[in-house]
């Protein structure tokens, strides 16, 4: 979980499934226009299925508009991983 949280895919013992998946949700994050037929054929290639794929697409989608409205109305982050940390 650490590692996911600090975007360290090599250390977070990911399949090549979903290592792959957040590689493709990474792109749509930073750049959605610049995605592919064949980025998703290499998720198909992989096992993920058609309904799957988009729904990673709208999650991903979903917490960049979330990410924008918070930011446009100035809320600050909650820190819910440090405060995970504190109930340990």
């Amino acid at each position: 979980m650490q590692a996911l949280a600090h975007g360290d895919l090599d250390g977070a013992g990911l399949s090549d499934a979903e290592r792959g998946l957040l590689e493709y949700v990474g792109k749509v994050t930073e750049a959605a226009y610049r995605t592919t037929h064949e980025d998703v054929q290499k998720l198909r290639d992989l096992g993920w299925t058609e309904p799957q794929i988009a729904e990673a697409v709208y999650i991903t989608a979903m917490f960049a508009f979330f990410n924008r409205v918070a930011d446009a109305f100035g809320i600050e982050p909650q820190n819910y991983l440090a405060m995970n940390q504190m109930t340990k």
